[in-house]
């Protein structure tokens, strides 16, 4: 008895799963989801941190090195200005040293992004179905911590030197939080920066030509009144000079109001502009 033996067909191939573009996963990211990846990279960022901490020492040495260097170096002569002596100078120079902590800070946020992507975590992060805007903003929300530090620094050395908070401790946390706030909107700028720069030298650089005449061409250190008339035009103009202004008001008491309405309108509008350039560049950089 012979059996004949039917051909077995092929077995059918699975269709190959459709790949999920980066593109496609980021549109369908919601709020939710977009909180928790930025979440997650800013414990990465802050276990960066913890395994190196010697990059903490700029916002631990540097506002006491330059309260130290300003009191006592410029303090007599423009206290006297003043018509006090070193120790009112204190109260004029810390709140204005704020404003300059959160630019120095911010500057390093520029040459962070573009070491990033000298060692290719950026590259990483781009293949990753995450929104592209949480990357920086992890970065943003990590240096607004250092700031936070760096002011904490701040205010201890201002306090050991002689300052005084002449309004209130929730008028302090108003200047705080004003610094904060135009800290953050410049490190849009910075991040900008070290996206276009090749190198993290070129960066600081650049970055250095922007910050020098911004900080001494302001009333950080010394009152405008002082300077001449062409100086104190941009003083008046210099956003540093209105940040300066509001804080030391509000710890000192004083007009608050245009000082601390134009600062966050300069917030509001560097952030506005860079922010959205800054997340176009980092899709685009290769």
């Amino acid at each position: 008895m012979s059996t004949t033996t039917l051909p077995t067909s092929a077995p059918e191939k699975a269709p190959a799963p459709r790949p999920v573009t980066v593109a496609t996963a980021e549109g369908r990211i919601g709020l939710r989801n977009n909180l928790r990846h930025i979440g997650a990279l800013v414990r990465r960022n802050a276990l960066q941190i913890k395994q190196d901490p010697e990059s903490m020492f700029d916002v631990l040495l540097m506002p006491i090195i330059f309260t130290l260097l300003f009191v006592y170096v410029f303090g007599g002569s423009v206290g006297a200005s003043l018509g006090g002596s070193r120790d009112q100078y204190v109260n004029y120079v810390i709140p204005g040293l704020m404003a300059m902590m959160g630019m120095n800070i911010a500057m390093a946020v520029g040459t962070g992004v573009n070491d990033d992507f000298r060692k290719g975590v950026m590259d990483r992060f781009r293949t990753m179905p995450i929104a592209r805007s949480s990357v920086l903003i992890a970065k943003i929300v990590v240096e607004i911590g250092r700031m936070l530090v760096a002011t904490a620094v701040l205010l201890g050395m201002g306090f050991l030197l002689g300052m005084e908070i002449r309004t209130s401790v929730l008028e302090l946390l108003g200047a705080v939080g004003l610094s904060l706030v135009f800290g953050a909107s410049l490190m849009w700028i910075f991040i900008l920066l070290g996206l276009t720069m090749k190198t993290a030298q070129a960066v600081q650089g650049v970055a250095m030509l922007v910050l020098m005449p911004l900080q001494f061409g302001s009333s950080i250190f010394a009152p405008p009144s002082t300077m001449p008339g062409w100086l104190q035009a941009f003083t008046d103009y210099n956003p540093l000079s209105n940040l300066a202004d509001a804080a030391r008001n509000l710890i000192n008491g004083g007009p608050v109001a245009h000082s601390m309405w134009m600062t966050l309108g300069w917030a509001a509008a560097i952030t506005v502009v860079t922010a959205p350039l800054a997340v176009a560049k980092f899709r685009k950089k290769s």
